[in-house]
């Protein structure tokens, strides 16, 4: 098991228990893949952006430290990127 640190640009336009169940979503993909969240917290609250992603000018940060298998990553990432909700994601290794 690696230890990863996870990087979220999500929609700031969402309802409060919009953005609870699309938090819940985040770490239930990690745990349906055999991994286990440790730290998960909004980072920062509508930022604007440099430069729009999917018509959006301003973006909620939202910071997960996780571990998981090496091979299950690709499939993780894949689940954020069908998320209509989540701009952009960022997977880093944790050394």
């Amino acid at each position: 098991m690696n230890k990863y640190e996870a990087m979220f640009i999500i929609k700031p336009d969402l309802s409060e228990e919009e953005r609870k169940t699309l938090f819940s979503q985040i770490s239930d993909a990690v745990i349906k893949h055999n991994g286990t969240v440790e730290q998960a917290a909004v980072w920062g609250e509508r930022r604007k952006l440099f430069f729009p992603l999917k018509k959006q000018h301003e973006g909620l940060y939202y910071l997960m430290n996780f571990t998981s298998p090496p091979l299950a990553v690709k499939d993780i990432r894949h689940a954020y990127r069908l998320n209509e909700f989540i701009l952009r994601v960022l997977i880093t290794n944790q050394q």
